[in-house]
């Protein structure tokens, strides 16, 4: 599949944006005619430019408000679309983007329309330029693909064939299936965005709200496979408008672009392998012709892989530890003792695996440096990653040591990749030693969840790098009001549970105002209160709740006094649906991290939701207290 992007996706100047894209690794690139506008280079400049990186120029764009007017407005169009093509050859490029008109359209006559568009194609067919006619989803009188192809067809000039942009047909609700009726020599060119499911206008949400595929909520892997089928072999190209996309450094967002067309191709090319399995097992020799059929446009696939069984650690990285150190055991975990060649710490709890490291850390405060995955075949999950543009991450290890395959994130925690075991132990654990001499009896607990806050400008990358490399499925998103605004919460599952991470979008803070949003890591046990208990005796200190907080817990769930009083001695929190019920405390928080125990009772899938907006309010008042 050829890959390509339009300049408009990125921040910075044409030579920057070129630049970027060539070193993410795309085919190809649109021109965004004010990005050449606003340019010092020359058009031949450019040209030379996109040689020497390597880069196909593929689209002219946009062309705006052509067919639908009146003879002496289509003149002065003429006029300017026979200039913008003297530009493209001195670009050397060969197919310019026209939209169906939104502003200046007059006269709602398709025969009209296809003959402005054949005067057009004359036009462009004499200075060897191909013309892409596009449907904006918010055009005046042409707003549907289907309608714009019917134009196409009507005119019947080779110079003249359509462009189809995934965010005008999703986002209007077009079926996809007709894209496999039109004629593969009148695509083009093809776009794709994806975007959240929003309510509002079409217009606004096109220009501030696309993503890149895999971010956002449409069924792009379809519409691709459509595309595909239909014969279409010219470039891929991403049309993402977003706010923050082009505010972000330019290198990452295309390095980003260029891993949801890795990932879209891959779907694409399962969601095709689905569709022409039941095709085949429909069982008339024909459906199984088809379903063994091969197209044109070849997709390439990446190693396979599961998704993660669970945690096999979290580490958090420090250069002072005490505080650390005392939470831990205050909390129950047990002491393992030292690497023998590393500055780093083990502490255990059942099956949950807390790192310390205080290597290069110094003036360090305490964060979640890396999170450790069991998965089946860490090298095959690497070498997947690494197809995705994920960095490596290496560490340095002695012959007879664990290697751990490692990628770095979006938001910089590193990823390690760690083969599991059925009853899940972990044989690194044995490079630690002269831990405790007297362990207390051990308790069971698990990784339950690990939340971590995503800077702004990163989020959409971090949802996409979770699905892409690590087989993670974005669930709903939710958004949880905090003292210094709403809190963005995007939980990336395994499906059965067994993996729970939670990104957070923090709220945009003064660079002056202390942090207020932390990062923490959360524990499952069996006896939550048992577990509280034995806590306080060893004097931990908890996040205090407020009282009210109990009062309106009793009138929402009418609780046993009895187990209503345990809760508010121990400051334990409290949430229930139809599956089951939840029970959480949190402790307080040392640099940026704090621990969150919880008990899971039935089926209780959630968080406890409804008692973050409380946590969210104690923590506020205790960093500004302190």
């Amino acid at each position: 599949m050829r890959t390509g992007i339009a300049t408009v996706c990125l921040s910075s100047t044409l030579k920057e944006k070129m630049q970027a894209c060539a070193i993410a690794g795309f085919d190809g690139i649109e021109i965004f005619e004010q990005d050449l506008v606003t340019s010092p280079l020359s058009p031949e400049d450019i040209r030379k430019m996109a040689a020497d990186l390597g880069l196909g120029l593929d689209l002219y764009q946009p062309f705006r408000d052509f067919d639908g007017v009146t003879p002496d407005l289509l003149k002065a169009n003429l006029k300017r679309a026979e200039a913008k093509f003297k530009l493209m050859a001195r670009l050397g490029m060969d197919t310019i983007l026209v939209c169906s008109n939104v502003a200046t359209a007059t006269i709602d006559d398709d025969q009209l329309r296809a003959e402005q568009l054949a005067q057009l194609a004359a036009l462009a067919g004499e200075h060897g330029v191909k013309v892409a006619y596009e449907a904006l989803a918010w055009g005046k009188h042409v707003n549907d693909f289907e309608h714009a192809y019917r134009l196409v067809e009507a005119v019947d000039h080779p110079n003249l064939g359509t462009c189809l942009d995934s965010f005008h047909i999703l986002s209007r609700d077009w079926d996809t299936a007709p894209i496999e009726d039109i004629n593969a020599d009148k695509i083009f060119f093809v776009q794709v965005a994806d975007a959240p499911k929003l309510s509002m206008d079409v217009l606004s949400w096109s220009r501030h709200y696309r993503v890149f595929p895999g971010e956002g909520q449409f069924e792009l892997a379809k519409f691709m496979g459509h595309v595909v089928r239909a014969g279409y072999t010219g470039p891929v190209s991403l049309e993402v408008f977003n706010d923050v996309f082009r505010q972000s450094d330019v290198e990452r967002t295309a390095v980003d672009a260029m891993r949801s067309l890795i990932w879209l191709e891959e779907q694409s090319a399962k969601w095709l392998a689905g569709t022409s399995a039941e095709t085949a097992a429909a069982g008339t020799s024909e459906q199984k012709a088809a379903g063994r059929r091969r197209y044109p446009m070849e997709l390439a696939t990446l190693p396979k892989v599961n998704e993660p069984a669970g945690f096999n650690f979290a580490e958090v990285k420090a250069d002072d530890t005490v505080q650390l150190e005392k939470l831990l055991g205050q909390l129950g975990f047990e002491f393992e003792g030292r690497h023998r060649t590393k500055d780093v710490q083990l502490w255990t709890m059942g099956q949950a695996r807390v790192i310390i490291n205080e290597q290069a850390a110094l003036h360090t405060e305490p964060a979640i440096a890396a999170l450790g995955f069991d998965v089946d075949s860490p090298v095959i999950a690497s070498a997947r990653a690494q197809q995705l543009k994920a960095p490596v991450v290496a560490r340095k290890v002695q012959a007879d040591e664990e290697v751990f395959q490692g990628i770095s994130a979006p938001d910089s925690t590193e990823i390690f990749l760690c083969q599991g075991s059925p009853d899940g132990t972990a044989a690194w654990t044995q490079e630690f030693g002269e831990g405790l001499e007297h362990p207390r009896a051990a308790q069971t607990a698990v990784i339950d969840h690990v939340n971590l806050a995503q800077p702004w400008q990163h989020f959409d990358e971090a949802v996409l790098f979770y699905t892409s490399a690590l087989a993670l499925e974005p669930q709903p998103f939710a958004e949880v009001p905090s003292p210094s605004g709403l809190v963005r919460s995007q939980v990336m599952q395994a499906s059965n549970g067994a993996v729970r991470l939670v990104l957070n979008l923090a709220p945009v803070q003064q660079a002056s105002a202390p942090k207020t949003y932390q990062e923490h890591i959360a524990f499952a046990v069996d006896d939550l209160v048992a577990t509280a208990r034995s806590a306080r005796e060893r004097g931990l200190e908890f996040l205090q709740i407020p009282a009210n907080y109990y009062e309106d817990l009793d009138a929402r769930f009418d609780l046993e006094p009895g187990f209503l009083a345990t809760l508010k001695e121990l400051n334990l929190l409290y949430d229930r649906d139809a599956n089951g019920e939840f029970l959480h405390f949190y402790t307080a928080t040392v640099g940026s991290v704090f621990f969150e125990m919880v008990e899971r009772r039935g089926n209780y899938d959630g968080y406890g939701a409804p008692n973050a907006p409380v946590r969210h309010a104690v923590q506020y008042d205790s960093l500004h207290r302190a």
